[in-house]
């Protein structure tokens, strides 16, 4: 019954970002295929669900029924009609295709329109401001406000306020600790659960339709997608402790690529390769700690007031119901104070007003931008579109006449990093991530276009070159965290490649399809793997890899050489090379061993903000012997490991792939207060510094 009235919560806010706010969302049609009549094991786990083939027409029908007939119908789709709507499907087995409608939006701009609409109401909005603890009244103990940094100035303040609430997602039990008096811990309410994505070329799927997988090989839906022009691949969620990098485990990457297979036509091979981006998110699963005993994790969300501190916090839910939870939580908090009923169902988001169908047409016979582009502004910034429009320079073509673009391949055009910069976008990361998709969408082409938003940020913002350096830092290790074309395992470990997924590697490395490698591509892959050689060891290495010594690698060479015993042994040699360096430099006080005040203080020197119980816990993972203190060897051992729950070595590894040691500091922030650095290595720069 709970889950029965979540559902029909979810459909009744579906139906208010539908109708409301349609310059962020649209409809997309999703294809069942079904393959047979009778499925065992069952799906959803209930013997009832074996006859899901028979049965889903009734199903999706009472789905739409959910929605008071609001969305557009479900519909049953023949073999032959499949191959025609959707002829990237495989039609060897498919019985008939089962077709329903969800609702999709740009989330990130959705986040964006929320911020500035409440800003327009009368809200005070800021991002990048940071609650470091919270003031406590004397008398009663309660939160009566907090204090704040402005993160990106440094500027540290204080706000006080009748109510506090905390909306902190999967990260919300972080925030709760700084509700409780120094010392005292609190007792978990959330609980991270992630799901993980991949971005494929668009010409996996038709523009206009997507694909349920409802029966994977472990009982996960899965996804696929039209998404920004490419096509996305999504899991529903495991639980697991939140990180605040997206990098997916290259095992999710396997195992997305694979299901994905079952249902696509033979001729059309989905190779690691294709690969264009990929990453995790997180959702919380919240319970009441209020509450009385035996209460349940919930998928719904939860809104608890802790009677100690009169801190409300509001966790879990999906983003459908966001204007739901917003009303709920402010309901609560309010109470009988509260200045009437809540309005908020007859609000547009910020773009809304001025936003109609026709506006992409207006644009280009205005503007003279392309069709795509047009279509992007309009998709994204509704009825604001002229404003970004107003900042558009000429491209000095015959067409299109404006909107430079960011990089090829994308909508994406300079004037709305300029208009970004205007709606208090702080970072080249805010740029690459939120304010456009290029991260998500492309690794590579963000990089890509890394450079170009740096320089149009520092003329907007006024960046120094030190602040522009350091900007760019920080996009770089961010970009890092992503997934791509190129598959990496756990980060620091080399994946030792099947002859399939080899022949992949020597396809991308291949950039011009000419069978061969070449010096320059070689020299290009290594540059993107963050190893670049000089012209002396780019030299030793061709030769190596080239055999017959024709001045070319050919594709046998090239996995002759990267299986050979010697070049594991090599990247063996260098990865522990590369360890001891890191472990030299954690090692502040030169004992030749690490403690546990040396791992936290790295972390923070990173950017990082590990809690004393994750690294306690990193802690007695290293220290196998037991003796509290870790040793050279069990760190070598430790960054060897495949396995990394806590995120530690991933935040190592990226630092230490991003940057040439031999060459550049591996971190040039200062060191945190009470923690002195003896460098060893001040002839030549520190690999951290």
């Amino acid at each position: 019954m709970f889950t029965f009235i979540q559902q029909f919560n979810c459909h009744q806010e579906r139906k208010y970002m539908l109708d409301k706010q349609q310059h962020l969302t649209n409809w997309v049609p999703i294809v069942c295929p079904f393959t047979e009549w009778n499925i065992w094991p069952p799906p959803f786990g209930h013997p009832i669900f074996s006859f899901f083939p028979v049965l889903a027409p009734a199903v999706f029908k009472f789905y739409d029924a959910l929605s008071q007939f609001t969305c557009p119908p479900s519909y049953i789709m023949t073999k032959k009609e499949a191959r025609t709507k959707f002829p990237q499907l495989s039609d060897q087995d498919i019985k008939y295709c089962a077709v329903f409608y969800e609702g999709q939006h740009n989330d990130a701009r959705t986040n964006i329109a929320i911020a500035l609409s409440a800003a327009e109401k009368g809200a005070h909005i800021a991002n990048y401001v940071e609650m470091t603890e919270g003031i406590f009244d004397e008398d009663s103990g309660k939160v009566i406000g907090v204090k704040a940094q402005d993160r990106i100035s440094g500027e540290t303040f204080e706000i006080y306020a009748k109510n506090i609430i905390f909306a902190g997602g999967p990260f919300t039990d972080k925030l709760r600790s700084k509700e409780e008096k120094k010392g005292e811990a609190v007792e978990p309410a959330v609980q991270g659960a992630s799901g993980s994505h991949i971005v494929l070329p668009g010409y996996f799927a038709p523009k206009d339709m997507g694909l349920l997988d409802y029966n994977t090989s472990d009982g996960r839906f899965l996804f696929f997608l039209p998404w920004q022009g490419s096509v996305i691949v999504g899991t529903t969620d495991k639980k697991c402790d939140a990180e605040t990098l997206p990098y997916p485990p290259e095992e999710e990457i396997q195992w997305m690529l694979k299901e994905v297979e079952k249902y696509l036509s033979s001729d059309l091979k989905v190779r690691r390769s294709d690969v264009l981006s990929a990453w995790r998110g997180w959702r919380p699963l919240a319970a009441d700690p209020h509450a009385p005993p035996g209460g349940q994790v919930s998928r719904d969300h939860v809104i608890s007031t802790n009677p100690s501190s009169g801190v409300t916090f509001i966790a879990g839910g999906k983003w459908t119901t966001w204007r739901e939870m917003a009303e709920d939580v402010l309901d609560k908090v309010l109470g009988p104070d509260k200045a009437g009923k809540c309005n908020t169902l007859d609000i547009v988001l910020h773009g809304g007003e001025g936003y109609h169908k026709s506006l992409p047409t207006q644009i280009i016979q205005k503007y003279g931008v392309s069709e795509e582009v047009a279509n992007h502004l309009v998709k994204t910034y509704g009825g604001r579109s002229w404003e970004v429009l107003e900042k558009c320079k000429p491209t000095g073509k015959q067409w299109p006449r404006y909107g430079i673009p960011l990089v090829e391949g994308y909508p994406y055009i300079e004037a709305e990093i300029r208009f970004a910069c205007q709606e208090y976008a702080c970072t080249i990361e805010d740029i690459l991530s939120r304010r456009t998709r290029l991260a998500f969408l492309n690794s590579e082409a963000a990089g890509v276009a890394l450079p170009r938003v740096a320089d149009i940020m520092a003329e907007e913002l006024g960046w120094n070159k030190v602040t522009k350096k350091e900007q760019i830092k920080c996009a770089q290790k961010y970009l890092a965290a992503y997934g791509g074309r190129i598959p990496y395992e756990d980060d620091v470990a080399l994946r030792f490649l099947a002859h399939e997924d080899a022949m992949d590697m020597f396809r991308e490395i291949d950039r011009d399809g000419s069978g061969f490698i070449d010096p320059q591509e070689l020299k290009e892959i290594a540059t993107r793997l963050g190893n670049p050689l000089s012209d002396k060891q780019l030299k030793e290495l061709f030769r190596t890899i080239d055999t017959d010594k024709n001045g070319k690698i050919s594709a046998d060479e090239f996995i002759a050489w990267i299986n050979a015993e010697q070049s594991k042994n090599d990247v063996k040699r260098y990865l522990h090379a590369t360890t001891k360096v890191i472990f030299e430099e954690i090692d502040v006080d030169q004992s030749g061993f690490l403690d546990m005040e040396e791992l936290k203080a790295v972390t923070v020197r990173l950017g990082e903000d590990f809690t004393d119980k994750e690294i306690e816990k990193i802690f007695k993972e290293m220290d196998t012997n037991k003796d509290g203190k870790i040793s050279l060897n069990e760190f070598i051992k430790w960054m060897d490991k495949e396995n990394d729950k806590t995120g530690f070595r991933k935040l190592l590894a990226s630092n230490m792939q991003d940057n040439n040691m031999q060459q550049s500091a591996w971190l040039e922030e200062k060191p945190p207060k009470g923690v002195t650095i003896k460098r060893k290595y001040t002839n030549s720069g520190s690999f951290l510094g």
